[in-house]
């Protein structure tokens, strides 16, 4: 019997393959070298006392796993590949919205890929860019509550130059992830480039983490304990959820073989419980920093009442309460819902069954067919709604029992408090790199029935 693993004995033997896989680990190697250039005209001991002062604070272990670090380090990679996927999902989510856009689309299908690849990289540069100056806001603003003073001397007022050179640096780092990711994509791991960078950037924490926790002298052994069982059960959850499927019985019908007639077949159609993916957290936390990035603008404010106000949507937005999480929450599950309905419809699967003659039993074809299967969405995406918003807080749950349990969340260095979304994105990451190699191997007739033991 052949074992089902025997074609990966053969993953270093494919010339092709290796040279693949070895691009992809030298264009991840120059990004994580490139991750520790900072950003010119930093305060290093202003930004010292930032992160050793806000180093429990999970919103910003949020932006500092999600960037590998290059957050608490202001690097020139410190916003990564994020504006470019933000960009992304606007022009996705502009599609059903525009009825020519949705016309080419559905005309010409390459042209319409050709153009959103060139206006998300248009789109991009303005995102970077406001995304950049958030950053530098937002950073500025909780040092300033902390009494540490500015971390990066930005003010198009004051030092027009120096700031322009600031954020020009930092789009160009972002930039430049980009170009990296879309080179693993062409010359590495096809299609993976984008989801390699975030994942490189989330692994390349864990050692900081865990060296963090087993240095904790008094309470090493609840944050080890902790970690596992969440380790265990997040990625259970992750792995059970991601791969959770609705069947739809589906008939499809007889068929000439030859001089014969087959009979009609009994099929399903599979419907993913979390079709949006890792898309509505990334979306939602994009989204929520406007609101601070705002509000930093009118907090020095000489009006009271405008400079009150800001302060209060500044201190809500901040990520340091729970007004901010649960918002967090809410947004996450409506986004879910928002950008699986957008997909369903752009796939139109009643149409498409219509054409190949199927029929779901009791339906009628076409657009009922097309309403049928959106409501049995709608209502098993309920489920992974859910399971995205609860992925979404649970730094702050963690944080939650930790001071509960009389544990300071400083004391975890972090405790992967963002475990539950790093690992969502790493779990992907490595499902779907895993079946992007098994799909090369096989390519390459590396096939188990085509292999002898």
């Amino acid at each position: 019997m052949k074992k089902s693993w025997s074609a990966w004995r053969y993953l270093w033997t494919s010339q092709d393959i290796r040279s693949k896989l070895l691009v992809t680990l030298g264009l991840l190697v120059i990004y994580r070298i490139a991750a520790n250039v900072p950003v010119p005209g930093i305060d290093h001991t202003a930004l010292q006392s930032f992160v050793s002062q806000a180093g429990g604070g999970t919103f910003f272990q949020f932006l500092d796993l999600l960037s590998g670090g290059t957050v608490s380090t202001f690097s020139l990679l410190a916003m990564g590949v994020y504006p470019y996927i933000t960009a992304q999902i606007i022009l996705q989510l502009s599609i059903p919205i525009i009825p020519s856009l949705q016309r080419m689309m559905e005309e010409n299908p390459t042209e319409g890929r050709k153009w959103m690849e060139k206006w998300t990289l248009i789109l991009t540069v303005p995102m970077a860019i406001l995304s950049a100056i958030g950053q530098i806001n937002i950073f500025n603003g909780l040092a300033g509550q902390m009494g540490i003073g500015q971390i990066v001397n930005f003010s198009f007022t004051l030092n027009a130059a120096e700031s322009m050179m600031i954020l020009t640096t930092m789009v160009a780092g972002t930039m430049f992830a980009i170009w990296l990711g879309e080179l693993i994509s062409e010359f590495g791991i096809r299609n993976q480039g984008l989801s390699l960078i975030i994942f490189s950037g989330i692994v390349a924490k864990i050692p900081g983490h865990f060296g963090g926790i087993l240095g904790d002298q008094q309470y090493r052994v609840v944050l080890v304990l902790t970690m596992i069982v969440t380790f265990v059960a997040v990625i259970y959850a992750i792995v059970y959820v991601q791969q959770g499927r609705r069947y739809v019985p589906v008939m499809y019908p007889a068929r000439r073989i030859g001089n014969r007639m087959s009979m009609p077949v009994r099929g399903s159609f599979p419907l993913l419980i979390n079709m949006a993916g890792m898309i509505p957290l990334i979306f939602a936390s994009a989204i929520l920093q406007f609101p601070a990035i705002l509000a930093s603008y009118f907090t020095p404010s000489a009006n009271a009442r405008v400079a009150a106000a800001a302060t209060t949507v500044y201190g809500w937005f901040n990520g340091q309460g729970p007004g901010y999480w649960l918002t967090y929450f809410l947004m996450v599950v409506i986004f879910t819902f928002f950008y699986t309905s957008v997909l369903f419809e752009q796939q139109n699967y009643g149409e498409n069954l219509k054409k190949q003659g199927a029929q779901i039993p009791g339906v009628a074809r076409g657009a009922p067919t097309q309403r049928y299967l959106s409501r049995v969405q709608n209502r098993i995406t309920f489920v992974g709604a859910l399971f995205l918003g609860i992925v979404a807080v649970m730094p702050f749950i963690i944080t939650s029992i930790l001071g509960l349990l009389g544990v300071p969340t400083q004391s975890g260095a972090g405790l992967f408090l963002t475990t539950s979304a790093g690992l969502l994105i790493v779990v992907g990451v490595v499902r779907d790199t895993f079946q992007t190699i098994e799909a090369e191997l096989k390519l390459h007739g590396y096939q188990d029935y085509n292999l002898v033991n």
